[in-house]
């Protein structure tokens, strides 16, 4: 197989009630989602036993952002034209290539129709990685690029995916029969269709056909950034997602049980960079993926600021009146201002801002999927999703309890309206 970009003709995709089309329907053998899918009943413990050589620990950091040797607040220097933070997550993977530890890297492009549709892309040449440079939003079968790359005769391969694609490819490894496989893990939280973006877009500018980066930042801002060189910066209490359809974000991506990347070798993130990106690296061989930058990386480590606990009761609040279809409390648009001032300077930040977002997600992941998957919870919803819920009093109900560990059980109790 020639060329250094390759999409070749995929399968279509075997319809399935909670899917992110992470390509696994789209092999020769569809089947595989069965005991692949993040979405079933996934074991992060034996996975991460598996990966890392341990499972995480189930009290300090690790509780919330999985496995970690060690963790910098990073930024590569100098940063990179066209990326999204500073091309650090892209270059990792292109010194993979300049250095001949891997033949080719899987991840996502542009599609050539709609710069903001990802499409998966075998890569072999380093200098095609500025490519996959950027943010996009969408599904994209990563994994059916998986057998293609197979057949191309690739023995090493460097693989750029989201949670739900990494969880899919860790539990296929060993069938697969590569020699060796990098893994650059990406957080994912509240993906939805590309059209569904474009219409976000609209809401938030009346020129969204000549947007070129939006970012959510650490410092409570949705950047923007247009063809003319302007830049845009809206403060998330801003936002208007109290307008959006009420499928937006699909019931998957509500009910993510993995936003850090958990089983990726490195995971290159923002939550807790504050301002820079956040590296965490997992195992030895994230350890080796960072070490080939050299000098070209600026490491620190990272800060924490500020108490993340108000925010995030108000976020369980309004949770629980989105997902019980009640009408969510609307802020005056004056004390939007005062608190969007106070949150950059008075918020959680670094660490904190990172812990917050991962309580948030597991506050939404359970009360989203007891409204409108019940009978899944017992199965879908892992240990350290329930630990990091059960602060705010959100434990596992009878029903629920059955893949929950005994001391989790042991404390179990129907859920309570939460008072502050």
């Amino acid at each position: 197989m020639d060329g250094s970009n390759i999409t070749p003709g995929l399968r279509a995709a075997i319809p399935r009630k909670l899917c992110t089309d992470c390509g696994v329907s789209r092999m020769a053998d569809p089947s595989a989602c069965g005991t692949a899918c993040q979405f079933i009943k996934p074991d992060y413990p034996s996975a991460e036993a598996s990966i890392h050589g341990r499972p995480a620990e189930t009290t300090g950091d690790e509780a919330y952002f999985g496995v970690a040797q060690t963790m910098y607040r990073a930024a590569l220097t100098p940063p990179r034209e066209g990326a999204q933070w500073t091309g650090l997550t892209t270059r990792l993977a292109e010194r993979l290539l300049e250095t001949g530890a891997v033949d080719a890297v899987l991840t996502m492009v542009p599609d050539a129709d709609d710069k903001w549709r990802p499409r998966p892309a075998l890569i072999t040449d380093p200098a095609q990685m500025a490519e996959a440079r950027g943010m996009r939003m969408g599904y994209a079968p990563l994994l059916a690029l998986l057998e293609p790359a197979r057949e191309a005769g690739y023995k090493r391969l460097a693989v750029i995916g989201i949670p739900c694609q990494i969880y899919a490819l860790r539990a296929l490894e060993a069938q697969l029969g590569f020699e060796r496989i990098y893994v650059i893990g990406t957080p994912c939280s509240d993906n939805t269709t590309t059209d569904n973006f474009h219409g976000f877009l609209a809401r938030l500018t009346d020129r969204p056909e000549t947007v070129t980066y939006l970012e959510f930042r650490a410092d409570y801002h949705v950047e923007l950034r247009f063809e003319d060189g302007t830049k845009r910066e809206i403060p998330f209490l801003r936002l208007p997602l109290s307008d959006l359809p009420r499928d937006f974000f699909p019931t998957t991506c509500r009910t993510c049980v993995d936003y850090t990347n958990r089983l990726a070798d490195i995971t290159v993130g923002y939550m807790a960079g504050e301002g820079d990106q956040w590296l965490i690296v997992r195992n030895d061989r994230g350890a080796e993926i960072l070490a080939g930058l050299a000098d070209e990386v600026r490491l620190a480590p990272p800060g924490s600021k500020g108490n993340r606990q108000g925010g995030v009761k108000g976020f369980i609040e309004n949770t629980r009146l989105a997902a019980g279809g009640l009408p969510l409390r609307h802020m005056p648009d004056w004390l939007r201002g005062i608190v969007a001032w106070v949150q950059p300077r008075f918020g959680p930040r670094g660490l904190e801002f990172a812990r917050a977002r991962l309580e948030m997600k597991a506050a939404e992941t359970i009360l989203h999927l007891r409204r409108e998957e019940p009978a899944k919870m017992k199965n879908m919803v892992p240990a350290h999703v329930w630990n990091l819920a059960a602060p705010y009093g959100l434990l596992p109900e009878t029903l629920e309890n059955e893949a929950i560990p005994d001391n989790t059980k042991a404390a179990s109790r129907p859920d309570k309206h939460l008072e502050y």
